[in-house]
């Protein structure tokens, strides 16, 4: 199926690595100019180097979206080439704190991290295209939005904002042609969470290999009705039908992508 993104443009923040660089990597693969972002200069011009030795276009953006002045420098590189026409909202963090020692600090520089810097980049790209009468905008959430567990609070609460915000911004931009949506994951297999589930398994009987690894960690931390961690090519996908001209009625909404581990919320 042609999803009719060949020649749109695409800026994915948080995509010199993870997540970010699957959706990168798979916008690229469908005819989009991407736009890699990162904070580290040699992994995000690795990741655009990639793409381009697979034959598709990609640029980098390099800064820190917690700063009003990284933000600048993001956009200016991203807008350098020419509008963006897809802003994928990717780039966050989630530090490990309890109610017990996430203090309010914490609590500040996660919502900077997670929220404030997806709407700097939304201030700065969404009026081009109002211009052209055209865009996507695409926030990664997650279903502990909706369903939080008692650890990670602040992290939690730093995605609720961005399901949020993308209902908001939906309606605020009724009849541009532009939609606002969320792609919700469930657990992935990033390496990140592979290097931390290796790291818990001893202690927890979980097994050497990693299929063992995985199928125990599911369900002992997160159950759900496929067994196994999502894969980011799967989010990829979402991110990909998002973006096009075959979601056109689709906005405000929230594509889950979580082996069925939310029940009963949309």
């Amino acid at each position: 199926m042609d999803l009719q993104l060949t020649g749109k443009r695409a800026l994915v923040t948080g995509s010199s690595s993870g997540l970010g660089e699957a959706i990168a990597r798979a916008l690229a693969a469908e005819g989009a100019d991407v736009v890699v972002h990162g904070r580290d200069r040699a992994r995000t011009e690795a990741v655009a180097a990639g793409i381009r030795a697979a034959g598709g276009s990609a640029h980098v953006a390099l800064g820190d979206l917690a700063t009003d002045a990284g933000a600048d420098a993001v956009a200016e590189a991203a807008l350098a080439g020419g509008p963006i026409d897809i802003l994928v909202n990717n780039a966050g963090s989630y530090p490990h704190r309890s109610w017990h020692e996430a203090t309010a600090e914490d609590w500040r520089q996660t919502y900077e991290v997670n929220v404030i810097s997806g709407v700097r980049m939304i201030l700065r790209v969404v009026p081009r295209m109002r211009e052209r009468g055209w865009g996507r905008v695409i926030q990664i959430g997650g279903g502990l939005s909706v369903q939080p567990s008692a650890d990670l609070p602040h992290y939690n609460a730093t995605l609720a904002a961005r399901h949020n915000l993308t209902v908001s911004l939906a309606r605020q931009l009724k009849g541009t042609g532009i939609t606002s949506n969320t792609v919700a994951p469930g657990a992935i297999l990033v390496d990140s969470v592979q290097r931390l589930l290796t790291g818990l398994a001893p202690a927890r009987g979980w097994g050497e290999t990693w299929e063992d690894i995985e199928r125990k960690a599911i369900e002992e931390m997160a159950p759900n009705d496929i067994g196994r961690l999502g894969r980011p090519e799967e989010i990829a996908a979402a991110v990909l039908y998002l973006s096009g001209p075959l979601a056109d009625y689709v906005t405000g909404s929230t594509l889950r992508v979580d082996g069925g581990i939310v029940r009963g919320v949309h």
